[in-house]
């Protein structure tokens, strides 16, 4: 059964629940948040909880995003779902497609009178988890964007600048042949996430549509589009670059084998979430990072655009007793604070998704003692964002990520030209999309 068939066939009775007179209103919380993010997490809940004396958020962890998603919808169903769920941002189509699920964040707000002015947060975050109306449907928590990262010692060995990171895909390729011929580095670069990275975000810089209906947002019935010269150019140069060891494959999905081979100074160059800075950090030995904004091809556009986002956000689910709701609000209300969006987004490396926080963070001189650290920041927002670049918003794309890996791994084998696999997996996206509209109709 399709996922919003999960949803949509569970009831939505509100639990009783007996609750001691003067005890605090327990809401859960579930996340995909381990390791130091996921202490974090439990501490910026612990904050709320000792603010005020009439609610408890407990947080609790459930897995990797796939597994929350799965397993909150499956809790919908047995009518044990938690007040507030974690979902990836590629999930957004799902939660969109589960309106009778879903309580949407503006409306939330409104309902608990508590104020609610989405202009705060920064607009390519807000705007991609909005609807057509413009309205907020979910709460940003952490969103990240992916940057790219080289390693200063390699550049100066190999008698580059090394404050000059290179600008655009030329200069990526030639810096890599100078990196290498000087042998301070086996390989130019990596990547992880060839479909968030170099395929989605590719699009996006470049002001190409990736699908029908304004990237998705205008309707289920979407279709992909982003077979283009472009794509098809890049994937094919990747391929290449492959070939002569200039670039090496980070491997599927998020790539993990991308990190080591930066890390190790294998490859002098390494694209990534900008999430992962205070990790590349420590995990950079003997050798000092630099940061800079994901490379263009300076003769298809001038100037890129805006990149788009990842990372998730909190929606909040029906179906809970109506004094969680109100709970609900005021935690939300929390989570807006500068000083709280601040310190996780310094914390996490995550974006700060409101500018008051990104100012406190200016005012605080956290970014000229850590620089690079609003790389992300400054290439998210550097110009307003098109119909192309606000973001993408489809059903089943985890499944559609799954194909570009499948497709990419078949142009890096030989067993397709790079038209063949961009054009594959744009005809079984589509089959994926179709799927997805006929059960959600």
């Amino acid at each position: 059964m399709n996922k919003i068939a999960f949803f949509l066939s569970a009831g939505l009775t509100s639990l009783s629940l007996s609750v001691p007179a003067m005890a605090a209103t327990k809401i859960q919380w579930w996340h995909a948040m381990g390791g130091e993010n996921g202490a974090k997490l439990e501490q910026i809940a612990k904050g709320f909880n000792a603010s005020q004396s009439d609610y408890e958020i407990v947080p609790v962890y459930k897995g990797t995003y796939d597994e929350t998603l799965t397993g909150a919808i499956a809790a919908f169903r047995a009518n044990q779902q938690p007040a507030i769920v974690q979902v990836y941002e590629v999930g957004t189509g799902t939660m969109m497609a589960a309106q009778g699920a879903v309580y949407p964040v503006y409306q939330l707000m409104k309902d608990q009178g508590e104020a609610w002015d989405q202009s705060k947060f920064i607009a390519p975050v807000v705007g991609y988890y909005s609807d057509t109306s413009g309205n907020v449907l979910s709460l940003p928590f952490n969103s990240s964007t992916p940057i790219m990262y080289y390693n200063k010692d390699v550049f100066k060995k190999a008698g580059l600048d090394p404050e000059t990171p290179p600008k655009t895909w030329a200069e990526v390729e030639s810096f890599s042949r100078t990196i290498m011929k000087s042998g301070a580095a086996k390989c130019g670069f990596t990547s992880a996430w060839i479909s968030w990275i170099q395929t989605e975000n590719l699009n996006a810089l470049h002001d190409k549509p990736y699908s029908t209906k304004a990237n998705g947002f205008g309707g289920l019935d979407a279709e992909f589009t982003f077979n283009n010269d472009l794509t098809i150019r890049h994937w094919d140069n990747l391929k290449k670059w492959q070939d002569e060891g200039l670039f090496k494959f980070g491997g599927p999905v998020g790539g993990d084998n991308a990190p080591p081979m930066f890390y190790s100074q294998e490859c002098a160059m390494y694209m990534n979430s900008s999430a992962g800075r205070a990790g590349v950090i420590n995990n950079a030995k003997g050798f000092k990072v630099g940061f800079a904004p994901l490379p263009f091809y300076d003769d298809v556009i001038k100037q890129p655009l805006n990149s788009i986002i990842g990372g998730a956000t909190l929606w909040t689910l029906k179906g809970r007793p109506e004094e969680e709701y109100k709970g609900v609000a005021k935690f939300f209300t929390y989570l807006q604070k500068p000083e709280v969006q601040a310190d996780w987004h310094q914390f996490s490396g995550y974006l700060p998704i409101t500018e008051a926080a990104y100012k406190l963070g200016q005012d605080q001189g956290y970014y000229e003692k850590n620089p690079g650290a609003d790389i992300g920041i400054k290439q998210l927002t550097r110009v307003t964002p098109t119909e192309n670049s606000k973001g993408i918003r489809f059903g089943n794309y985890v499944q559609v990520r799954g194909i570009i890996d499948d497709e990419f791994a078949a142009l890096l084998g030989g067993k397709k030209t790079a038209k063949e696999a961009v054009d594959a997996v744009v005809a079984r996206g589509n089959e994926q999309l179709r799927d997805f509209e006929s059960a959600n109709q």
